[in-house]
């Protein structure tokens, strides 16, 4: 008899592959902050772990390739995705001579609580992802097999060895007929808006799914930067039209992109947030219900936004029930504690997407 995990029982038999960083989360307990703190509340987390997690609760055959310290805290790690049936087979255990500083990142967060917003703090430098060669990694045989391949900024961000295997892996997967994903998520804490402007932008080209508008050059004349990008002046909330705008200039120059999804976010507090999301689509850009809710954990929506569209098209959503199931995900992960959205149960998405709030028994 075959074997096979029973939990992975999604609609698609599409299978995803991320890569990334993942990270030690401490977070002081009941909102307080750091300097106030006698204990943490450990766990993990980073942008394309949670994505791979997010996936695998919701049925989908995922895998998650980093790179982690053969240590207590690398294994957990290991360990904490594979509970939440994420593939770890291809997660390299490096050894003291392979990364010398042989550490797992650590991030830790400050629960912003009503008009206190929340704040990370970044103890990831010389993190084991950082330090390995990755020329001894055969990427056509580690992406072999799979759909969908999901990247982000971050990874780039930590360092030029990581820069090189993002790029490395974008042409790969390009060849081998993978559909890309792409999540530029600038962080500020890891290199500067120009520098990631100018290496995500190289990516664009390699793309089928895009996440956010930044951080990319879109120049209005390649030739003179003078005139402007046509993002200049974009707001963080923009209009139906404008949004659509950008859109269409991004398809203008880069027809290899079939999708463009981003979300917007209303903050009333640090505790209650609005969102919703607009999404590019076989020629058309559809807009989101508005969904308000308070917070319990803010960290990782961006995330759960990203893992709830590539879910939605890998199920062959109809459009507007795509972009609704992603801010759907998204919401629903504020709900939760930790990085991730520990949804496995699609139907409680869906009820949320149909504004349903009903008690389920």
């Amino acid at each position: 008899m075959e074997n096979y995990n029973p939990l992975l029982r999604g609609i698609s038999s599409k299978k995803f592959i991320t890569i990334g960083e993942i990270m030690l989360r401490l977070t002081p307990p009941n909102y307080e902050k750091i300097r106030m703190a006698s204990s943490f509340e450990a766990s993990y987390g980073g942008s394309e772990a949670n994505i791979a997690l997010a996936l695998a609760n919701l049925g989908i055959d995922s895998t998650f390739f980093s790179v982690v310290p053969n240590n207590s805290l690398g294994k957990s790690a290991v360990r904490w995705l594979r509970s939440n049936d994420v593939h770890c087979t291809p997660m390299i255990l490096a050894t003291p001579q392979e990364v010398p500083t042989h550490r797992l990142g650590t991030y830790y967060l400050e629960t912003g609580y009503g008009i206190r917003a929340s704040k990370v703090t970044y103890d990831r430098k010389h993190s084991a992802i950082t330090e390995y060669d990755y020329s001894k990694v055969d990427l056509d045989a580690l992406l072999d097999g799979f759909d969908w391949l999901h990247l982000s900024g971050i990874t780039p961000a930590l360092g030029e060895n990581c820069r090189n295997l993002i790029m490395d892996c974008l042409k790969v997967a390009q060849e081998k007929g993978l559909t890309i994903s792409f999540d530029g998520n600038f962080r500020s804490a890891l290199w500067s808006w120009e520098d990631a402007r100018d290496y995500c932008t190289q990516c664009l080209p390699y793309i089928n799914v895009l996440f956010g508008i930044e951080p990319y050059h879109l120049w209005k004349d390649e030739n003179d930067h003078s005139k402007g990008d046509w993002k200049d002046g974009v707001p963080l909330q923009p209009s139906y039209e404008r949004q659509d705008e950008i859109f269409q200039r991004f398809i203008e120059r880069y027809p290899n992109i079939t999708c463009i999804a981003r979300h917007v976010r209303y903050a009333h507090s640090g505790s209650e947030n609005s969102l919703k999301a607009f999404m590019w689509y076989e020629g058309h850009t559809f807009e989101s219900k508005l969904f308000t809710f308070n917070i319990l954990d803010r960290v990782g929506g961006g995330d759960a936004f990203a893992s709830g569209l590539i879910y939605a098209m890998m199920n062959n959503y109809k459009p507007m029930d795509m972009v609704n199931f992603a801010v759907a995900s998204s919401a629903i992960k504020h709900t939760m504690h930790g990085d991730a959205n520990i949804t496995d149960d699609v139907n409680t998405i869906r009820n949320l997407m149909n504004m349903n709030y009903d008690i389920k028994r």
